[in-house]
């Protein structure tokens, strides 16, 4: 056998390799996103109650809403009573689902959770959405970047923001996780969902903090569903792109935009068919191509980091200019 054909069928096994692969992976994609809207999971199975974290706005009310569509009364957890009070009264007056309000605020740390710990006492709870979140910028930034920074004294303002992103995002999920699990695992069923970010999948600097507290959430949703699943336990991790909420200051809607509920009925709909998921055709059609046209060495380059931010102070500058113009008409 001759060099040149050894080359070929080590050609054509790489080349049988990734076709499978390919192939797999739309198999995969055809039943996460077109088969569930067909053949849905009846997520009265696992409990008579969800709990919903940050449920006052955005994808949790989303979340929450859908999920009382389907059959479930809902726990409510955010930290605005008024708002906690609004949404209860119309998830019971549009699905007659029974609700119950837990007003904490997450930013708050470990002091909460005892708290949060003796409401959920004695509810079957079936289904966690681990929804709350904060970022510490709406625009790209450096790290030592605080927003209003001069209106604070820096070191303290910064340790205090830090803190607080840390507690919403990543303590709650571990700590809401350790309230519901025992009760689950005694039934042998129930669902975890974790909303976490595309932009924790890979680093993206200018949104450090953010990132990072977004990986924590991918990869603890991993490792406990790798570990539970055998107790009849599904742990999820969505991982969504954008979605018009307060926190993407409510972006128009488009084929890239999805809408808070069009984005949580998607997302639950692929429960049972994936245990990590971009949550709609969509994102996962952007996630690909955005994993092609800006690969990692490109995402991390000094270029792009200047270009962001250049981006980002620009759109500052618009704003400042913007409410400046508002204010001058107002006068």
């Amino acid at each position: 056998m001759s060099f040149y054909d050894v080359l070929a069928i080590i050609g054509g096994f790489t080349l049988v390799f990734y076709l499978l692969k390919l192939a797999w992976g739309c198999w995969c994609g055809f039943r996460q996103f077109v088969l569930s809207e067909l053949w849905q999971v009846d997520l009265r199975t696992y409990g008579q109650w969800a709990v919903v974290t940050g449920a006052t706005s955005g994808i949790g009310k989303a979340y929450a809403s859908e999920l009382a569509r389907r059959g479930l009364d809902v726990v409510l957890v955010s930290r605005s009573d008024d708002k906690l009070q609004m949404i209860a009264e119309e998830i019971e007056d549009q699905y007659g689902r029974k609700t119950q309000i837990i007003q904490v605020d997450f930013k708050d740390g470990q002091s909460i959770y005892p708290a949060i710990a003796e409401e959920l006492q004695g509810l079957e709870i079936g289904i966690l959405v681990n929804n709350v979140g904060m970022s510490y910028s709406d625009h790209f930034a450096y790290f030592l970047e605080i927003p209003d920074a001069e209106q604070f004294p820096l070191y303290d303002y910064s340790d205090q923001k830090i803190t607080q992103v840390i507690n919403c995002n990543m303590l709650s999920v571990s700590q809401m996780t350790r309230l519901v699990l025992p009760g689950m695992v005694e039934r042998g069923t129930g669902l975890i969902i974790n909303i976490s970010s595309e932009v924790g999948v890979r680093p993206q600097p200018l949104l450090s903090l953010y990132s990072a507290t977004k990986i924590f959430v991918t990869y603890f949703s991993q490792c406990l569903h790798a570990e539970y699943k055998s107790k009849g336990i599904i742990v999820q991790c969505v991982a969504p792109f954008m979605v018009s909420t307060n926190m993407t200051r409510n972006m128009t809607v488009n084929c890239i935009v999805k809408s808070a509920p069009e984005f949580a009925r998607e997302a639950l709909n692929t429960v049972g068919h994936s245990s990590y998921t971009s949550g709609c055709l969509s994102h996962a059609l952007q996630n690909t191509v955005l994993s092609i046209l800006l690969p990692d060495w490109f995402r991390m380059s000094p270029f792009l980091i200047r270009k962001l931010r250049n981006i980002a102070t620009a759109s500052k500058y618009d704003e400042r200019v913007c409410k400046e113009k508002l204010g001058e008409k107002e006068e």
